[in-house]
């Protein structure tokens, strides 16, 4: 029998155009097609499928700069649905945990998993393994880098992209160089614009030049960061798996309108809808909040009138995650800073300091407390089993005129039974 090697093994695993693969798994008449998914207000484009990118399609470009390519190529064009992405990204990060539930998800279609419990050998079977176990159970296609470091598996993903398997493994691999050779620095996880152009000025075009460069130059010329990363493609783990997430702090919700908005009303009921989000979001991490600043702008570029843009920050008599009091106080905030006869393009809420729920007690709690409690449990286990705001307050409104654009929005939610795709059978 031969030894069975352990060493440090990282997969980074990342989910191939996520937001155009999302919008392919319930329409398949789109896949092997050309796809762009835009941002809020359907303004730029920030997904595409490889078909599209062949078109020349640029990432983050404008629509209606990209608009005369999409419509001679007949690119089919969607509105982002984060509720969808995000409830496919839980089901592929679920499926993960399968084989190490120490993992760290690095963004809504990244993650990085540990997998030195495994032999070397048999490393890049798992990965294809792990491919194709998320291919079946989500429907999502992935590519898999296998290194010693994250940073080496940024890379090897870099590759597994281009290759029919979508797996790349580094491990064993004696000489990288050739590898490393092919990978621009600006490829190189945590090379910025600024480190690229600085990288250019001393000679460095590649991961293998900087690889190579010695410790001292590194350490003189540049950084800590730069430092890391040049030991880090030497095989040297220096960036740990941060599989703990730690509290957040803050809770931002902020939205530009799909139209502009001038009434009080229309922006009492985004401001009030944002709150909702918000309230939802940090009771489901048993949090509460001792403030909560309230924003308003109109826009920067607008044609006519004059730039208005203003804040107001409330504290809570006492930390709080219950929806009604938020919006109650939000709006107190709002009729401050509203001014009559503007044309607002945006607003938003944050709420702070936020701090457990279950280690704060109040001296002061009465069983109207308890049974608001009570409610709110209640409107969260009802819109999480039926969608989003199907229980929600009258402030929030019901038409919302002011809602983002959306003009290609698939109207897929996971999340609501009726929106789901129906199936017919011939």
């Amino acid at each position: 029998m031969s030894s069975i090697q352990r060493t440090k093994k990282i997969a980074l695993v990342d989910c191939n155009s996520f937001y155009v693969s999302c919008e392919r798994l319930f329409n398949p008449k789109i896949r092997n097609k050309p796809v762009v998914v835009l941002s809020n207000n359907d303004g730029c484009i920030i997904a595409r499928s490889n078909e599209a990118k062949f078109l020349g399609i640029k990432m983050g470009e404008p629509y209606f700069k990209a608009k005369e390519i999409i419509l001679k190529n007949k690119v089919y064009v969607f509105s982002s649905n984060y509720s969808l992405y995000g409830d496919l990204s839980r089901r592929v990060m679920r499926t993960l945990k399968r084989f190490n539930p120490e993992l760290e998800i690095y963004s809504v279609d990244e993650a990085f998993l540990d997998l030195s419990n495994y032999p070397d050998d048999e490393v890049e079977d798992v990965g294809k393994e792990i491919r194709s176990i998320i291919l079946q159970w989500t429907g999502i296609p992935t590519s898999i880098g296998i290194a010693k470091t994250k940073t080496l598996s940024k890379i090897a993903n870099h590759i597994a992209k281009k290759k029919q398997s979508g797996v790349t493994n580094l491990i064993g691999i004696e000489n990288i160089d050739p590898l490393l050779e092919k990978i621009d620095i600006n490829d190189v996880w945590g090379v910025g614009k600024q480190m690229t152009k600085f990288y250019h000025q001393n000679g460095i075009y590649n991961a293998k030049q900087l690889k190579n460069m010695s410790n001292t130059w590194i350490k003189k010329s540049s950084n800590v960061l730069s430092s890391r990363t040049a030991l880090e493609l030497r095989g040297i783990p220096c960036i740990p798996l941060e599989t703990k997430t730690s509290k957040r702090k803050s809770c931002v919700v902020s939205r530009s309108f799909g139209t502009r908005v001038e009434k009080f009303q229309e922006l009492e009921e985004a401001v009030a809808s944002y709150c909702l989000n918000a309230s939802e979001k940090i009771r489901s991490e048993s949090l509460i909040a001792k403030s909560i600043t309230v924003s308003v702008r109109t826009s920067p570029f607008q044609n006519r009138g004059v730039y208005y843009s203003n804040a107001k920050t409330i504290d809570f008599p006492i930390a709080t995650n219950n929806s009604i009091e938020i919006v109650k106080t939000a709006l107190i905030a709002l009729n401050e800073i509203f001014i009559n006869g503007y044309r607002y393009q945006k607003a938003g809420i944050t709420l702070t300091g936020l701090v457990s729920s279950s280690g704060s007690k109040n001296l002061f709690s009465t069983e109207k407390d308890e049974k608001i409690k009570g409610l709110m449990r209640s409107i969260d286990s009802t819109n999480y089993k039926y969608g989003r705001s199907t229980l929600s307050l009258a402030s929030a409104g019901v038409n919302k005129k002011w809602n983002m654009r959306r003009d290609h929005s698939s109207k897929i939610d996971t999340a609501n039974f009726h929106s789901l795709p129906i199936i017919k059978a011939i």
